[in-house]
Order: structure tokens, then C-alpha cells, then sequence
């Protein structure tokens, strides 16, 4: 593999709700972003995204140089990527498209770019299958909004170069991202998986009677999802531990919450489920609309994001204190 160049220009290809976010982010830690998308109205929808994610984005901290007005955006694939230092591809789902379009990406980028995906449920295995370099190619999974949570799961194909993880793990780092590194590939990565797991019991729940909608949401936001908020499972069951810490809890708790996994349900997705769900939402949202609901969710977030900043030492770094990408040459 070729030497990498820092990070100055990042392409962004596919600018649906993932890609507006990805490129909202780049900005506003002071990259020239291009952007592409064939639909023949994503420019347009791209800038309005921008427009209105930026207040959000600069609540975090915007790096020196940032700016909505270095944002470039091309119809043309080939012309976007050209120059660039590295590519998050925000495509649809669909296996046969990403393999067409990664094939085409590495034809066209320089042969020392990173190539990464953001792509939730393909394996990178799947969508480097047609690349000629496809050791430069890379799952790196957001968690919407990328403007706002930090998270990324950093994963590789069975072709993707060790060097190549280890240079999208430091430069996601770099850019106020927390990437993990999924040591093995499996569909919907790992975030979602968990996500998905939790939400089969709540569905469960619902389904059973034993809560409406609402409730089963303040459940999860005013219990444990602030506690998540904080730590994650494994150090939470650490202090749950006492003085004995997490060798207590597995000594005395862990058994029985193991035989309660036996308990957990399996609900049957049904119609008259699907529309229980849906009424419960919307009496929830109470004529908000989603619009409304994700700006008073991004700004509690940019909110806790402030609190946890001033409390854990290992977290993203602020986007003012600047990075690599942001030195000339």
C-alpha cells in the first residue's frame, strides 16, 4: 500500500440522511467536502440538511477554518472522488449496488485513499468483491446522526489491509468520532445488534399488555438509557458489584440474570402490532414533528456530549482543539 497524504479533502457519496449528517460532520471539522448523489434533487436537499444540522454541530465545537461554504457537490462520481483523501460511501442497502459502486470508487480515487462504508447490514467482505485495490476498503458504521454521536464501528473484509484499520481507527479518533474495532464481521455489525435486542423485548412487552408505547419508552430513557448514557453494561454492572465489584456481581447476580434470559420474549410482528406501535407513537409525539422531535433530541444530546467531555478524559476530542487534516502542507 502506497503512503497516506494527511486527511484535507473528503468525498462523500450518497447524500441521503446518513451522507447530510457524514458531510455536516467533515465540515464542521474544517474539511473541503465534495459530495454526489444522482437523485436530481440531492444538492438541493444536501445544503438544507446542512443548513439546518450546522447550529447542532457547532454546539460540539467547530474546528478552525469550518465552514458550510466549502462544501462542493458533483453529479458526477468520478469527478467527486478524483482528488479525494478519503471516501464515506452513504449508498442504499442493497448488496449489488454497493459492489458496482465500490468497484467503481476505487477506479476512480487515488490509489492511497481510504475507501469506507457506512453501510449497516453488508459485510465488507461482500462490497469489496469487484475492487482492484480492495485493501484500502473499509466498514466505517455511524450512529445517526454522525454529526452528533460519536460512535463508529470500524470493521474490514477479508481483503482490507491491517494497516488500513488501524489508519481509519486513528483518524476517526482524529476527528471527534470514538470508533470501536470489530475484531470479526457479522450483518448489522454490533451497535444495532444490541439496539435490536433490546427493542425485541420491548416489543414483546407492548405486545403482552404489560405496558403501552410511552411507557416503554420512559422505561428505557429514564432508567437505563441515562445510566447508558454515562457507562456502558459491563463497568454499570461493575458498581452494581459494591465493594466487590464485578467478581461480586457475577458471583451472586450474574446467575440470576442469566436464567431470566429464558424469559425474554420472541413477539410475533403482527399487523395489529405493527399498528398498536404506530398510534402509540404518534399519541406520544403529540402532533411534534419529526423534525421537532430531532432537533430537541440532537440538542440534548450536544448537551450531554458537554457533560461527559467534562468528566471522562478518554472521549472524542473537541473539534476545537483542531487536527491533522487542518495543517498546511
Amino acid at each position: 500500500m502506497n503512503a497516506r497524504k494527511p486527511v484535507r479533502h473528503v468525498a462523500i457519496v450518497g447524500t441521503g440522511t446518513i451522507g447530510g449528517s457524514w458531510a455536516t460532520h467533515y465540515l464542521a471539522q474544517g474539511f473541503d467536502v465534495t459530495a454526489t448523489d444522482p437523485a436530481p434533487t440531492a444538492e438541493a436537499a444536501l445544503r438544507s440538511y446542512v443548513e439546518t444540522a450546522w447550529d447542532a454541530a457547532a454546539s460540539i465545537g467547530l474546528a478552525p477554518g469550518a465552514s458550510p461554504d466549502r462544501l462542493r457537490f458533483t453529479a458526477d462520481l468520478r469527478q467527486a472522488v478524483a482528488d479525494a483523501d478519503f471516501v464515506q460511501e452513504n449508498a442504499p442497502e442493497r448488496p449489488e449496488l454497493k459492489v458496482r459502486l465500490y468497484a467503481d470508487i476505487d477506479d476512480a480515487t487515488p490509489p492511497e485513499t481510504i475507501i469506507a462504508s457506512s453501510s449497516s447490514g453488508i459485510t465488507m467482505s461482500v462490497i469489496q468483491a469487484e475492487c482492484r485495490r480492495p485493501e484500502r476498503t473499509v466498514i466505517g458504521h455511524p450512529f445517526n446522526p454522525p454529526h452528533i454521536v460519536p460512535l463508529v464501528e470500524v470493521v474490514g473484509g477479508t481483503k482490507t489491509a491491517p494497516q488500513t484499520i488501524r489508519e481509519a481507527m486513528s483518524f476517526y479518533a482524529t476527528i471527534g468520532k470514538k470508533p470501536i474495532h470489530l475484531k470479526k464481521e457479522l450483518p448489522g455489525h454490533v451497535a444495532n445488534r444490541i439496539q435490536a435486542a433490546l427493542y425485541r423485548e420491548v416489543v414483546h412487552l407492548v405486545q403482552e399488555g404489560v405496558l403501552d408505547v410511552a411507557d416503554s419508552d420512559d422505561a428505557v430513557s429514564w432508567g437505563p438509557g441515562l445510566r447508558w448514557g454515562v457507562m456502558g453494561p459491563h463497568m454499570l454492572w461493575h458498581l452494581g458489584g459494591g465493594e466487590g465489584g464485578i467478581e461480586h456481581f457475577m458471583d451472586t447476580l450474574m446467575p440470576r440474570m442469566v436464567a431470566s434470559w429464558q424469559e425474554l420474549g420472541t413477539p410475533e410482528f403482527t399487523p395489529e402490532l405493527k399498528e398498536k406501535i404506530v398510534g402509540g407513537v404518534r399519541e406520544e409525539a403529540g402532533g411534534r414533528s419529526v423534525d421537532e422531535l430531532a432537533a430537541r433530541r440532537d440538542a440534548m444530546l450536544s448537551a450531554l456530549l458537554a457533560v461527559r467531555a467534562q468528566y471522562d478524559p478518554s472521549g472524542p476530542p473537541s473539534a476545537a482543539a483542531g487536527h491533522p487534516a487542518q495543517e498546511g502542507p
